[in-house]
């Protein structure tokens, strides 16, 4: 439930002030609504000044770490699982945490030895044991498909752990994995007791969160299906990555995690005072939050751009030069300028700018609605009387996804979708639920341009998200009866390289000449970095969200003393 703090935004009020109320005018119509259905208080308990209320826009589905990708599941492991190494937000450099020191790696990266400590406990007061960690990373690394549990898209390769002694455990791996370490820094290997590590995929789900026991520094408390969740500090925790500034207890004693699916509650839950931290501010209302006193952190994600991917095994897409066509014809700018902030820089390649493996791409996107046009012409897509696009009588009609998660992607499509009907082409749009959105990304048929993203600060990334058997955007594999079909050998290739190569260099080397095949081929059209954008009290301090953006709270603390000396002013 949302909270009111005592001493509000603290901040005389001004015609800016009195502007942007009357912007949220609704909003507080709605949240005040939903305060009296939730039977929310309006002032807090004495026992709720050092309890952080967190906005989320999608409730989690599940908390198995592998799946941990999607926003919402990540932003709860991320602050109750702890993990063998502390990937640095800033620096991207891997440092210790569970493992004593960064891991000794044979030659071809095949194993990986790590000495761990051995004083740190669940909070079901189990041991983390080597034979524990082992455990973890069998599960993660070879999935289970009696409990329908997914192996992790960052650990390749994978064949067993080795307990060596007490406190040394070893890695195995078929094939080289130079990219093992920085998985295990990752909330997707967030560790688990022994009970967790049991379960089946349905025990991971809503509804039995508080039975999903981590060793981090914050244990699920309560559960409210579907709408709330509150994290309780472990009042024993005291083993921090030592890197970090803060050890031992973390600085709140819980989060209360709060569904606030429509944007309207969120912003105006924050305004209001009765929100601490809301995730997902679309850029059109930043300015309005900046005006009423709200801090606005944009946390990069440091992986795979927001982009479009080009199906080209439909056969509307087949042919690179309407592809191509595609690319020139859609003004990103123009996009960018309308639909968003500063806060989401132009794409520049597929991959972040800050993103590992990262070569500038940019001559490639350029629009220009007259080589779209050539291109459509010579591929043989004419316009036909009514000013639509066909060939042989076909209409070149194509179906994008809104993509639930990310920031206004039905805004973009609805661009996308007036531009590209200038040219004459038809575009429609896929909506609906995220379950309804996961089936059909899997047809050719049903959606033929991708609209998505993923978060990840590793050279594997742009694997992750392209190859067959990891997310397979692009549709590369199909299903041709029980044989799997690949659309393009070579790009598969190209993106082994990049998991597979031992040195650090040759990752870098192929991660540039995967980008170099992709703009050849006009497979993806990247839109913009998209970061994670939150909305923060100014009494909140500290908080700082992790490698990908999702939410760390572990040093996050409430300060009220700004709200005194903003009223005295």
């Amino acid at each position: 439930m949302f909270k009111k703090h005592r001493h509000g935004l603290g901040t005389p009020e001004t015609k800016s002030h009195l502007k942007t109320r009357r912007f949220f005018t609704a909003a507080a119509a709605t949240l005040a609504g939903l305060a009296v259905l939730s039977g929310c208080t309006a002032q807090p308990s004495q026992a709720e000044d050092n309890t952080l209320t967190y906005l989320e826009p999608q409730f989690f589905r599940t908390l198995y770490p592998p799946s941990a990708g999607f926003y919402p599941n990540g932003s709860v492991v991320n602050n109750i699982a702890d993990r063998l190494l502390y990937q640095d937000p800033e620096t991207l450099e891997l440092k210790p945490w569970i493992a004593t020191e960064l891991p000794e790696v044979n030659e071809d990266a095949t194993e990986f030895t790590f000495n761990i400590r051995t004083d740190v406990t669940y909070s079901d007061g189990t041991p983390l044991t080597a034979e524990n960690v082992v455990k973890n990373f069998d599960l993660y690394g070879l999935g289970d498909q009696d409990r329908r549990l997914t192996i992790s898209e960052q650990i390749t390769n994978y064949d067993h752990g080795e307990v060596v002694d007490e406190d040394t455990v070893r890695f195995y791996f078929s094939e080289p994995a130079p990219g093992f370490a920085q998985a295990t820094s990752s909330f997707n290997a967030g560790l688990y007791a022994d009970s967790t590590l049991e379960f089946a995929n349905e025990d991971f789900a809503p509804g039995n969160a508080q039975n999903v026991i981590g060793s981090g520094p914050f244990v699920i408390t309560d559960e409210t299906l579907g709408t709330n969740l509150t994290l309780t500090a472990r009042e024993d925790y005291d083993w921090a990555p030592p890197s970090r500034e803060h050890q031992g207890r973390a600085k709140l004693d819980a989060v209360n995690y709060v569904l606030a699916g429509e944007e309207s509650v969120r912003i105006g839950a924050i305004v209001a005072g009765q929100g601490d931290i809301a995730r997902q501010i679309e850029a059109p209302v930043e300015a309005h939050l900046k005006d009423a006193g709200i801090t606005i952190i944009s946390a990069a994600t440091n992986g795979v751009n927001n982009s479009f991917n080009f199906r080209f095994k439909n056969e509307l897409l087949s042919d690179i030069r309407v592809r191509q066509a595609l690319i020139h014809a859609i003004d990103r700018e123009k996009i960018m300028r309308v639909l968003f902030s500063d806060s989401y820089p132009l794409a520049t390649s597929v991959l972040a700018q800050n993103a590992l493996g990262y070569k500038e791409q940019v001559d490639a996107y350029v629009y220009d609605l007259d080589k779209a046009t050539a291109l459509l012409d010579e591929a043989g897509w004419t316009l036909d009387s009514d000013g639509m696009r066909r060939k042989d009588g076909e209409l070149l009609e194509l179906t994008f996804n809104e993509a639930l998660p990310q920031p206004r992607s039905r805004e973009v499509v609805t661009m996308v979708q007036e531009q590209l009907g200038d040219l004459g082409i038809k575009v429609n749009l896929n909506p609906g639920d995220q379950a309804a959105q996961d089936a059909d990304s899997k047809d050719l048929n049903k959606i033929q341009v991708r609209h998505t993203m993923v978060g990840r600060a590793d050279y594997d990334v742009l694997k992750s998200q392209l190859y067959s058997t990891n997310r397979n955007e692009l549709l590369n594999m199909t299903m041709e009866r029980e044989t799997a079909d690949i659309g393009d050998p070579h790009l598969e290739e190209l993106l082994m390289a990049i998991a597979s190569s031992p040195r650090e260099e040759d990752r870098a080397a192929a991660s540039a000449a995967a980008q170099d095949y992709i703009t050849e081929q006009a497979y993806v059209l990247p839109l913009f970095e998209e970061p994670v954008v939150y909305g923060v009290q100014p009494y909140v301090k500290g908080f700082s969200p992790e490698v990908i953006g999702r939410p760390s709270f572990y040093e996050t603390y409430i300060d009220h003393s700004s709200d005194h000396s903003s009223e005295e002013d």
